[in-house]
């Protein structure tokens, strides 16, 4: 900033203007700015680039404010005879002119009011006007427009007419033109030529761009026609130009000719590929045969020939082993079977584009792929079997167990839900979810002390769901529950008068279900007696005295006890009489009706 136009914050970086801008005096103002962190002696710099846009605050000037010129008068009517130069400092539209002829002296003329070119309306005379004075005006195009009038500044033009210019310029070089887009501002680009084979003055020609050249990329010296640049050209932004030229000569009147002249710019690798997406995201699904297509990644260079061909390529990196990019076309495929349990998600990071310029240039973008799961694992149950023992005293709906499978596979494929196969006798349900059993009755050893069936743990997939079962053996544990139960109540012996002692005379029987101390008898006199004693264990009944008459009875009453903690018990009459007596015998109950299930162990009551 050698002017100082500009300051800039030295804290927040905001750059501001000092003074009042002039677009016609620097159209682009490039600053250079410093940045230091702290007191570190490492300075960083970037480029500022600042356009000054134009107003419109120039009006169009004439160069010259009086001319002349002269014409034969042979020339027909359509015959450019002056061409009005104006210049506007502005740009865009703001410098764009308009022509007008403000005052004339005959209706002889007319003037293209974008070419200021004046142009025969009629046939001219010498004899009966040799001069005619054009006063031509120029105003440009801006809101408002401003015009050379404001300024009291327009152009006398005198016409004179002479005999005779019968020889318009002809152009000898060619129409058609090469340049390549990266050359300097003022390279020569081409040397218009055109020849005008009358003498003096009316074979002097000189050159103007009469259209194509709006932007101002070139210049054209009106005098020896050599056309150079006047700004840096981008063929990515305008590949050809066609530019309009007319050749005049300096006859009186001037005669001209226009020839198209066409520029073709020609391509550098100035453009460095641009992937279409910086991140490109996709799914696969596992298991799939090597060849598989992924996906297709795209990229654009905006060069042409080999400066825009791409060749595309995978760099090394993590998992890149498994995939293959076509160079050509970018579509990606597997070159193994994924396994979405052991890598659920690729991060390419180097996934490169190169054209084939020289030097070459490329690009990255990075490429995510999340493998997709198939329902190739079945569930596994923790263990292999399961064991488990219950008290009978369990109440309806306790939970006993608790399986759990676990699947690897994903979504529904890895939901896990459970299911009972064998018969449980209506003993046992299984929570579908959660895998817990439950008892669905209240459970009797002595029925059945043991169940044996299978569990089932499915997936949830909706296409061909997979299972795995297990065996699952539930003991039943004893509880004393039963009461002991005589063979025979009430027992009648006869024992004759002379027995001796210690014979016995009669035994008890009795028996308890239950399992263990819980269904071992023991037995007991309930009333103290000297004449008997009885066996714990066998239940004999023992004369412990010899009997008092011959005509000897007496009742005993027998208790049969378990040995479980809480003891349960039951009693019987035994009657001992010397002299046997007779008695009906009949059953309690004329029929006898039970239920027994199906699979009850040997032995059972």
């Amino acid at each position: 900033d050698p002017h100082g136009r500009f300051s800039i914050d030295p804290q927040f970086g905001i750059i501001r203007t000092k003074q009042q801008l002039d677009h016609e005096t620097q159209s682009v103002v490039v600053l250079t700015v410093q940045s230091q962190l702290g007191n570190s002696p490492v300075y960083g710099s970037t480029q500022v680039n600042i356009s000054v846009v134009d107003i419109n605050d120039n009006p169009p000037v004439f160069l010259t404010k009086s001319d002349k010129v002269t014409i034969s008068h042979t020339q027909p009517p359509g015959t450019a005879v002056y061409i009005a130069h104006a210049e506007d400092k502005d740009s865009g539209l703001n410098g764009a002119i308009k022509y007008s002829i403000a005052s004339k002296q005959s209706n002889a003329f007319s003037i293209d009011p974008n070419l200021g070119v004046v142009n025969l309306t009629r046939t001219v005379f010498a004899d009966k006007q040799q001069e005619y004075t054009l006063h031509i005006a120029a105003e440009d195009y801006g809101s408002p427009p401003l015009t050379s009038l404001l300024m009291l500044d327009s152009l006398a033009a005198k016409i004179v007419i002479l005999d005779i210019n019968d020889n318009s310029p002809n152009f000898t070089s060619s129409p058609l033109s090469y340049i390549m887009e990266d050359v300097e501002v003022g390279f020569l680009v081409h040397h218009i030529i055109a020849k005008d084979p009358d003498e003096g003055r009316n074979g002097q020609v000189t050159y103007r761009i009469l259209s194509g050249n709006e932007n101002k990329a070139f210049v054209l010296d009106k005098i020896t026609g050599l056309l150079t640049t006047a700004q840096l050209l981008d063929r990515e932004i305008q590949e050809q130009y066609s530019l309009t030229v007319m050749a005049l000569d300096d006859g009186s009147p001037a005669l001209s000719a226009t020839q198209v002249l066409t520029i073709i710019v020609l391509d550098v690798n100035d453009e460095t590929p641009i992937f279409l997406k910086q991140l490109y995201e996709t799914t696969v699904r596992e298991n799939q045969h090597p060849g598989e297509f992924v996906i297709k990644v795209e990229a654009v260079d905006r060069d042409t020939g080999l400066n825009s061909l791409l060749q595309y390529e995978i760099l090394p990196g993590t998992g890149y082993e498994k995939f293959k990019m076509n160079s050509d076309s970018g579509e990606l495929v597997t070159t193994a079977s994924l396994d979405r349990e052991t890598q659920e998600v690729f991060s390419i990071k180097g996934n490169s584009c190169r054209d084939l310029g020289s030097p070459s240039r490329s690009s990255t973008a990075q490429l995510t792929l999340m493998v997709l799961d198939e329902n190739d694992h079945n569930p596994l149950f923790a263990k292999s079997q399961y064991q488990i023992s219950v008290r009978e005293d369990l109440e309806e709906g306790s939970a006993i167990l608790d399986l759990f499978a676990s699947d690897e596979d994903d979504g529904l494929n890895g939901e896990v839900r459970y299911s009972l196969v064998d018969n449980t006798f209506g003993a046992f349900a299984i929570n579908s979810v959660t895998g817990s059993i439950v008892t669905t009755k209240a459970l009797d050893r002595e029925t059945k002390s043991q169940y044996t069936f299978r569990a089932v743990a499915s997936d949830c997939s909706t296409h061909l769901p997979r299972s795995t079962t297990v065996r699952v053996v539930v003991h039943i544990d004893d509880i004393n529950d039963n009461d002991p139960v005589f063979f025979q109540n009430p027992l009648r012996a006869f024992v004759p008068a002379e027995t001796p002692v210690n014979e016995t005379v009669a035994t008890v029987r009795a028996e308890d279900v239950d399992l263990g101390s819980n269904g071992a008898v023991v037995f007991s006199l309930m009333i103290v007696e000297t004449v008997f004693q009885i066996n714990m264990k066998t239940g004999d009944i023992i004369l412990q005295e010899p009997l008092a008459s011959k005509e000897f009875s007496t009742q005993l009453l027998v208790m049969a006890s378990d040995q479980g903690i809480s003891p349960r018990t039951a009693t019987a009459m035994v009657i001992i009489s010397t002299e046997e007596q007779e008695e009906e015998i009949s059953f309690s109950h004329s029929l006898y009706e039970a239920s027994v299930p199906e699979n009850s162990a040997a032995g059972g009551h």
